[in-house]
């Protein structure tokens, strides 16, 4: 039902596609009427012009078609992961009044990553932008390592999803090979630094600060999906603010990159909203913790990662300094719980105000981003 119903959709809008495609390349004509491709591999450097209007109009389009798809998928989507019982098996020592939500549809970030791979592939004009078959790889190859995972992790099999060395083995692959590629053929090795205009050439060094990146990042919002709407909703943030990183230092892919993440973010919280009635999974969250890392690499302002993904470094800090500390301290514990969000739980927060609250830290860290890399 999924397969006909994305069909009728490209079918009906294959007309457009040429269009689409004449609007892409003559988003960087300059005055003189020459097209003037502006390189994915650093485009601040290359003495690129200023990106036109017209892409952050494409950009914020193809947010508004990947929403729409992801709105019109979710409902058969939910239905599809409901019949074959992929239901979420909650963990019988997390927070009590989460086990209410036994049962729920998992791996539902196939709402937003079918739009992701439909809009990607044919509204952003590949042949042109042949960078954008790193990101469009990380969202199949995160996405189905993801799967697996949910898959083993719902009710019926009960096994606990992948085991964590597995899991992580086939992330740093896959983060080394995207790292290869951005330095390799896609010529990425700079580091932005706030307030300095030159950037740094770090040479070799780029690839293992890519894979840790990636990885790390991976597991950031990974371990941020624990509530209802708290890692789409600061990942759609963090994406809206590299998008517009992207834009000022125009990088031209990675600007409509960011906000059709964005517009296919927003559909998925249509469904995510409290009470959920799909989670989106280790499909969803893994893909979207590398994709992030990867958008930011692709700009060269990756160092501003930790501060726009504020709540993702956050999150994971308070789980590594739970763990060290109950070790060094003989079973005592620094939070509630760990990680921070269900602490919140723990000393009364609800889980809307939680989210919230994050969600509001997640756009104060997005603004500062944007303003350092404006420095």
């Amino acid at each position: 039902m999924l397969s006909s119903l994305t069909c009728t959709l490209l079918t009906t809008h294959a007309p457009l596609l040429d269009i689409w495609h004449d609007l892409a390349v003559t988003a960087t004509v300059t005055a003189t009427g020459t097209v003037t491709p502006t390189s994915s591999a650093g485009g601040a450097l290359n003495g690129a012009i200023s990106l036109t209007p017209t892409v952050m109009v494409r950009a914020l389009t193809l947010g508004a078609l990947a929403f729409t798809l992801g709105l019109i998928l979710g409902k058969p989507i939910i239905n599809w992961l409901r019949d074959r019982r992929i239901g979420k098996a909650i963990r019988i020592e997390g927070p009590v009044n989460h086990q209410i939500k036994t049962g729920t549809p998992t791996m539902g970030g196939l709402i937003f990553l079918i739009p992701l791979v439909i809009v990607i592939g044919i509204f952003m004009y590949i042949p042109k932008f042949k960078s954008l078959l790193l990101p469009l790889g990380i969202v199949v190859s995160c996405g189905i390592l993801g799967g697996f995972d949910d898959l083993l992790s719902t009710v019926e099999r009960n096994r606990g999803g992948l085991k964590a060395r597995f899991k992580m083995a086939w992330l740093l692959v896959i983060g080394a090979i995207a790292a290869w590629i951005l330095y390799a053929l896609l010529g990425h090795h700079w580091l932005f630094l706030p307030f300095v205009r030159e950037p740094i050439d770090i040479g070799l060094w780029y690839i293992p600060m890519a894979i840790i990146a990636i990885v790390g990042m991976a597991n950031a919002i990974n371990l941020t999906d624990g509530l209802d709407t708290l890692a789409g909703g600061t990942s759609a943030i963090a994406f809206a603010a590299f998008g517009v990183i992207a834009f000022l230092q125009k990088q031209e892919p990675v600007v409509p990159l960011c906000f059709a993440v964005v517009g296919a973010l927003l559909a998925f919280l249509w469904f995510n909203a409290h009470p959920a009635m799909v989670f989106m999974g280790d499909a969803g969250s893994l893909t979207l913790g590398a994709l992030l890392a990867v958008c930011a690499l692709m700009t060269d302002q990756w160092l501003l990662l930790p501060l726009v993904g504020l709540v993702f470094v956050t999150e994971v800090l308070s789980d590594i300094l739970q763990v060290t500390y109950f070790k060094f301290t003989g079973g005592k514990r620094l939070f509630r719980v760990a990680p921070i969000h269900h602490h919140f739980e723990r000393i009364g927060w609800s889980e809307t105000q939680i989210t919230m609250r994050f969600w509001l830290i997640s756009m104060l860290a997005g603004m500062l981003g944007i303003a350092l890399a404006l420095t």
